[in-house]
């Protein structure tokens, strides 16, 4: 190929179009090849670094004196804080200094390298299917948005939760959270969380609707710097605390409920009050007797916890902590839901699948370049085919950046059965031109026959990804988005790209 020759490829009408669709993919996907500090993923609401200025989005370079490159470094410096300890933090915006109470009140996480977003099956996590109690399909959209409140209110930012039907119009909620254990999203998602608050048999208040305020900041929650933990049987015990203030109606029934009681010789009143989470009993606190008769509308609300070592019992008193003040945030679920099934996906095992994936895909296209090669004997046929098929991935991938659209397994799927429809169509587009070429027939003629049979493949495609894409089934809803958008990527941009390329060539051949 000349010099000639390749100019009048690279500024043909059709190419121009594939390499703008290139650019603009290269922009969608926005590649960042810095890999210094940590992404600040969540600031707590009320908590001590939200009250200092740090907020999502924000790079971390530095914490407590200590270069942060990786979140193993992150957590072996929070590992070696101690309540009270005053801890400078130096980001991308500026330097803070907060005060450690057990939380730094932010989660991070690695610097993305680009704008691409990896569903689960990549970078691993938790994926729940419940079933609820209700077909009413307002009562599961009420009850999707609750469920990613309270994940919201937890600090679980990285959440996928949408309704799907099985084909016999069966209802369930699929949860995808990422970065999360398996026992703290069952306890935010398949829980009614119903909280109760009850002086004997008498309610007192609820979660959600009664409650005005739940303070999460370390003036008002944590655990006591003085006798919050000490020794016991099983290694060490811990208490927590926070404040919840209430409705002025909630707080008089209170008052109403006290006035009835007795005052023992310890000066707490002759009842507790008792605390259920789903009908439960989770805890029992004494009243004192200066709160008898008192319209008060705020209350301090104690909890255990407990662990081999401090640490781990601060650690599991602080998470106990957060679950409760979440579900008194967010109130109970409006019905029970069945757990259908849980899976839990390695970080490590889904990086793994990626890479692996998109190297199949690679060396797939190539394997496909040399094949082509071995049956043409032309090289400049087989190098147009590695081309195309590799723009047609790039494409593809900077269509989901651009929407935001989580790559998972399914979704990779759905790039090698495009990458694998458009290598038949180009392969039926030199097939065409090249019998032409023997038969005496001008390849025009044979170019568009070859495009009617493209067409053809790509409606029927089309038909077929359709139902699976209004089904919501599943992954399978990922499979057909990137299908379909993938071969339309094909017949639009790529298919006609190539054929312009084949056409120059072959014209250059005669």
């Amino acid at each position: 190929m000349n010099k000639k020759t390749l100019m009048r490829i690279l500024f043909s009408g059709r190419v121009l179009i594939l390499i703008s669709f290139l650019l603009m993919s290269v922009f969608a996907i926005g590649p960042n090849f810095s890999s210094d500090g940590l992404l600040v993923k969540t600031v707590d609401s009320e908590s001590s670094a939200e009250i200092n200025g740090i907020e999502s989005g924000e790079i971390l370079y530095s914490l407590d004196g200590n270069i942060i490159d990786s979140v193993e470094d992150f957590s072996n410096t929070v590992d070696n804080l101690t309540s009270g300890d005053l801890v400078e933090i130096v980001t991308s915006v500026g330097t803070s200094t907060i005060s450690y109470d057990g939380n730094l009140g932010f989660s991070v996480s690695e610097i993305p390298t680009s704008n691409l977003r990896k569903g689960l099956d990549l970078v691993g996590g938790v994926r729940v299917v419940l079933q609820p109690d209700t077909n009413d399909e307002s009562q599961i959209l009420d009850m999707i948005d609750l469920i990613e409140q309270r994940l919201n209110v937890f600090g679980v930012s990285d959440i996928s939760i949408r309704n799907s039907k099985d084909l016999e119009g069966t209802n369930y909620i699929i949860a995808e959270i990422a970065g999360a254990t398996k026992e703290e999203v069952l306890d935010l998602v398949s829980k009614q969380g119903k909280f109760e608050a009850k002086i004997g048999d008498d309610l007192v208040f609820t979660g959600g609707k009664d409650i005005k305020d739940v303070c999460r900041t370390g003036s008002c929650s944590g655990i006591p710097l003085q006798n919050g933990c000490g020794p016991s049987e099983d290694g060490w015990s811990c208490q927590y605390f926070f404040v919840v203030y209430i409705t002025k109606e909630s707080a008089k029934i209170h008052a109403d409920l006290t006035n009835k009681l007795t005052v023992t010789p310890d000066g707490y009143l002759s009842e507790k009050l008792d605390l259920y989470l789903d009908d439960e009993i989770v805890n029992s606190l004494f009243i004192s007797e200066g709160l008898q008769g008192d319209i008060s509308t705020s209350f301090s609300i104690q909890g255990p916890g407990s662990g081999p070592t401090e640490a781990a019992a601060v650690n599991d008193a602080l998470n106990k902590m957060k679950k409760m003040q979440t579900l008194l945030i967010t109130g109970s679920l409006p019905f029970s839901v069945d757990v259908e099934r849980v899976d839990v996906i390695s970080p490590t095992l889904g990086g793994n699948f990626f890479a692996s994936s998109i190297l199949a895909i690679v060396l797939a296209i190539f394997a496909v370049g040399g094949v082509i090669f071995a049956r043409y004997r032309k090289v400049a046929i087989s190098i147009p085919i590695i081309i195309t098929g590799l723009s047609e991935v790039f494409i593809i991938l900077g269509f989901a950046a651009l929407i935001r659209w989580n790559l998972d397994l399914a979704a990779i799927a759905g790039i090698i059965a495009a990458v694998g429809t458009g290598v038949d169509d180009q392969i039926v587009i030199t097939d065409e031109v090249m019998y032409g070429r023997k038969n005496q027939e001008h390849w025009l003629k044979r170019m568009k026959n070859a495009f009617f049979i493209i067409f053809a493949a790509y409606f029927t495609m089309l038909v077929a990804m359709l139902p699976l894409w209004f089904l919501g089934a599943g992954v399978l809803r990922g499979f057909a988005l990137t299908t379909i958008v993938g071969v339309t990527i094909g017949v639009f941009v790529t298919r006609p790209a190539y054929g312009k390329m084949i056409e120059i060539l072959m014209e250059k051949d005669e």
